[in-house]
């Protein structure tokens, strides 16, 4: 429910900046002009200063943050704060920014598995096996993946893929997909055309390229990592989403698909259509963006700007591999790009493998190359 509620309103406001209802939202946002596209980013920027200073100024924070308190081993995750921080991100993507949609629904998950979890007593290892749950629950329903939303609350949150995580976590992964079903797609998110099967050239290419999405995703994670530490306070934290919003969308302005939480930018690099110096600038500019958009302090998730990165990663590598010997599968290579650099951000290799196959429904024709390309990655990151 509470997916199907951040969603709603993430729709809503989409319609309300671009007359956003099916497709594309960049391409919505770029059908309606330059200005009309500053201005509504600017003015996103301006939503996201004065929420966010609101919320941690009149309500002392933004709920918590659910990783940290089950790694912590604490409970103190606040529902009210938490919906109202979840809205929040929901309206700045809404209105543009760079940042993931899930954050919302997964915060909300956990904090209500610690709201459950107060209220009925229970010991404490029960206490965060629903934080962790509610999470995957979130996850899982806002994207349709049952199965990698439990993966995610399993691996991620508890470390433990045993059964006595597994099997509660597959249990409400289920049950809120099914209730996301009320109002929420059934289908995969991203469409890819149909993959050839592993040819040598693609499973060269996941050899090289996995160790090469591990180095990328170590810098991505330290410049994610620096952008968290270091957002503003006083009275910057009221300036500076606006200017962060305004050069997100200047960026916009020759790139639209770096709009938004980077949902279209990964489905125009699963098409493996795109040329090697669009991917180059979009690989580029997305990281730096989605980081200056969280150091301004707004709220959002990381997970589809992490994802849409590895698939334009991806496809790059393997236009450039095909310029030096046999061409791979383009799409293919999206496809294991985005699994690999999921992984190492994640540092959760089987919730990250299960989330590719199931957010773009390729379960036979590249799970080898994925497979390989992200145990590249995990590894290489690791070891950076």
């Amino acid at each position: 429910i509470g997916a199907i509620v951040m969603m709603a309103l993430l729709r809503a406001v989409q319609h309300a900046a671009f007359d956003y209802h099916t497709g594309e939202y960049s391409a919505a946002a770029a059908a309606h002009g330059d200005l009309r596209r500053m201005l509504v980013l600017v003015g996103g920027g301006v939503v996201a200063g004065i929420g966010g200073w609101a919320i941690h100024a009149r309500l002392g924070g933004s709920g918590g943050s659910p990783t940290e308190a089950v790694w912590s081993g604490r409970d103190d995750l606040s529902l009210p704060q938490t919906l109202l921080n979840g809205g929040l991100s929901e309206v700045v993507i809404g209105l543009g920014a760079s940042l993931g949609r899930e954050a919302a629904p997964q915060h909300a998950g956990a904090a209500f598995g610690a709201w459950i979890g107060r209220h009925f007593s229970l010991p404490h290892e029960q206490k965060m096996l629903l934080i962790a749950c509610g999470a995957g629950a979130g996850v899982g329903a806002v994207y349709n993946v049952p199965l990698a939303g439990a993966l995610f609350a399993a691996e991620l949150y508890m470390g433990s893929i045993t059964l006595s995580t597994v099997a509660p976590a597959l249990l409400t992964a289920s049950i809120a997909t099914v209730i996301g079903w009320i109002a929420l797609p059934a289908t995969a998110v991203y469409h890819v055309p149909v993959l050839s099967y592993p040819s040598l050239s693609l499973l060269g290419w996941a050899l090289l390229a996995g160790p090469l999405i591990g180095v990328a995703a170590a810098g991505y994670i330290r410049l994610v990592g620096w952008a968290g530490e270091h957002r503003p306070s006083g009275r910057a934290r009221l300036t500076a989403p606006p200017v962060a919003f305004a050069i997100l969308g200047l960026a916009s302005l020759a790139y639209p698909l770096l709009l938004g939480n980077g949902r279209d930018l990964a489905q125009f690099a699963l098409t493996g259509t795109g040329a090697i110096a669009t991917l180059a600038a979009l690989a580029l500019l997305k990281p730096l963006l989605t980081a200056l958009c969280l150091g301004s302090g707004a709220p959002g998730g990381l997970f589809t700007p992490t994802l849409s990165l590895g698939a334009v990663l991806g496809a790059l590598l393997g236009h450039i591999t095909a310029l030096v010997g046999p061409s791979p599968d383009i799409a293919a290579c999206a496809v294991a790009g985005a699994g690999a650099m999921l992984a190492a951000g994640m540092q959760a290799p089987i919730a990250a493998v299960a989330f590719t196959v199931e957010l773009t429904n390729t379960a036979d024709a590249s799970m080898v190359a994925i497979l390989v390309a992200v145990a590249g990655a995990v590894l290489v990151t690791r070891r950076l």
